[in-house]
């Protein structure tokens, strides 16, 4: 706790910060929520409690779009993953952080020049035959320059910018103390963890922090895409590549959905939709690791109507549990299978307490609100949209690794519309699923499962007596117990253990001041400055343990 106290001090001009900006643009009851106020208050930085007339009369999704704008690169990439969850948030929220982008004014090279030589282990002139100082591309976490290899090969360096890294370190830290007391404070977002949304990011933040990461995710796409012409992933320059930079190739080819632009470089828009879905649907089907951001600017179109790809900094991955659970609903919703979209629905719920019948009720109103139209006509990102609103209308969460999933459909079926006002995304997914749904009936597959079943089956048959047996010793010992896992006990408990803390503490303060009294009036033994040593460690221990005891009062707002 010592730590957490330091941490926020160590944290207070971001805080300082973040706080101005949130209440600049009217959310300062938030800031009241999350006691930052007060933090800050009792520190002495003053809070100007009020935002101007124009930034009221904007509408909320749009001041929150702004106000991470505002706060930086971490926040930013919060608003971007937010995006993503459809179950939590309306499509107007939705829509404003998708705005978000993390272009940023560039590094100039004189400041990046250190850190790369530093990870390329020599001046870039050793290792490439040319290298232009003027970025490509320049984002929030890295930019990109062009370079090429003593052997003339073309390829883009990405350069991680100097002191990012410290920069969020600081805003995880706050956001993670800013999430753990909305869980304990606010019971309406507890449903949504927010504990977890936070770690979910920091994993996803960190793995854009490390450009090798990056570079594995190419590797891996290019393996699984080796044996496909039509698709081209860039290769790794692996011994030059490390944590801060990573080299690849440079793909050239057309950018943007432009029909005029993509026509006059000899290429056909309609195939291209086609074939860049099929290349998706094949990645989340079929693979269970898929490219998590295909926008326009990821998506390049090469000679010969094929697909280039880049950006692996966002990815996802679904076990093949829930690929199969992704297929169960692209079937029941195809065939309009009330039943079939039920069940899965059910298989995604956690800890939620929900309402079946009502559940029932609103997935069959769902279905009949599209039974009218024809499957061509039906849009995968609208149905998408609907089952998350219905999601969060029942008190369901979508698990946190369907939330990438979701919103890669949504933002694909845009593009192929774009490339295509013809394309229809359930035109590609039908023959996908269908293709899955037989080969789980074959017979080599209905073997394969039957054998695993009975293999389960003895496993648990054979454990059985011991397990009994185990289960009866502890009976007769009294060591049977039963775990209640009840979010508001454990709260409860956690602020007893503080307070315990506390008191332990105080007492031993006080114990300390005493003894060290004591120990002054004794003349033996070592002295510094003319004083007894031990009696001035006595008293500087209990200087920081009292220090400790206020910061902790401070922050859980008790006096």
């Amino acid at each position: 706790m010592l730590w957490e106290t330091l941490s926020v001090v160590r944290d207070l001009p971001r805080l300082h910060e973040i706080a101005t900006v949130m209440i600049r643009y009217g959310w300062g009851d938030l800031v009241r929520v999350l006691g930052i106020s007060g933090v800050l208050e009792r520190a002495g930085r003053i809070l100007h409690w009020h935002h101007t007339s124009e930034i009221s009369q904007l509408e909320a999704p749009v001041r929150i779009r702004r106000a991470l704008e505002e706060l930086g690169p971490t926040f930013i990439k919060l608003g971007q993953l937010l995006a993503t969850r459809v179950d939590m948030f309306p499509p107007n929220w939705i829509v404003e952080f998708e705005k978000l982008h993390s272009q940023v004014p560039a590094v100039p090279y004189e400041v990046l020049r250190q850190e790369l030589v530093e990870a390329l282990g020599g001046e870039p002139a050793e290792i490439f035959a040319a290298f232009d100082p003027v970025p490509l591309a320049a984002a929030s976490i890295a930019q990109v320059h062009r370079a090429t290899l003593k052997d003339g090969t073309a390829v883009v360096v990405k350069i991680r910018r100097p002191g990012i890294e410290a920069v969020i370190r600081a805003d995880l830290r706050i956001l993670d103390h800013a999430a753990r007391l909305i869980e304990s404070e606010v019971p309406d977002f507890r449903r949504y963890d927010p504990v977890h949304i936070v770690s979910q990011f920091r994993r996803s933040l960190n793995r854009e922090l490390d450009l090798a990461k990056e570079a594995r995710n190419i590797d891996q796409f290019g393996r699984h895409f080796a044996d496909d012409p039509l698709v081209t992933i860039p290769r790794v320059y692996w011994q030059h590549t490390s944590r801060l930079v990573n080299v690849q190739d440079e793909i050239i080819g057309t950018s943007g959905v432009a029909p005029e632009v993509l026509a006059a470089a000899g290429l056909d828009s309609r195939l291209l939709a086609a074939r860049g879905a099929d290349v998706v649907l094949r990645m989340v089907l079929e693979h269970g690791y898929f490219h998590a951001d295909p926008h326009p600017g990821n998506v390049l179109f090469l000679p010969g109507n094929r697909i280039g790809m880049i950006d692996f900094g966002m990815v996802g991955m679904l076990t093949a549990t829930r690929r199969n659970q992704i297929v169960d609903m692209l079937h029941a919703l195809t065939l309009k299978d009330e039943q079939g979209l039920l069940r899965v629905l059910l298989d995604w719920n956690s800890e939620s307490a929900i309402d079946e019948d009502r559940l029932a009720y609103d997935v069959a109103e769902l279905l009949q609100s599209y039974d009218d139209l024809q499957l061509k006509d039906v849009k995968i990102g609208a149905l998408l949209n609907d089952i998350a609103a219905l999601m969060r209308e029942n008190n369901l969460v979508l698990p946190a690794d369907l939330t990438l999933l979701f919103k890669t459909l949504i933002t694909l079926e845009g593009l192929g519309q774009q490339l295509d006002p013809g394309f229809h995304m359930v035109d590609h997914v039908t023959p996908f699923v269908e293709r899955i749904i037989q080969q789980r009936y074959t017979p080599q597959a209905l073997m394969s499962r039957g054998r695993k079943s009975l293999r389960d089956a003895l496993e648990v048959l054979a454990d059985l007596p011991r397990d009994l047996g185990h289960l009866l010793r502890d009976a007769r010992r009294g060591r049977v117990r039963i775990d209640l896992d009840l979010k508001r006990l454990d709260h409860f408990g956690h602020q007893l253990d503080r307070a315990s803390n506390r008191l332990t503490m105080g007492i031993l303060t006080a114990s300390l001041v005493i003894g060290s009294s004591i120990i002054m009036t004794v003349q033996a033994g070592p002295q510094l400055f003319g004083l007894p040593f031990f009696g001035l460690v006595g008293f500087l221990i209990a200087f920081f343990n009292s220090l400790w005891i206020i910061f902790s009062i401070w922050r859980s707002g008790k006096h």
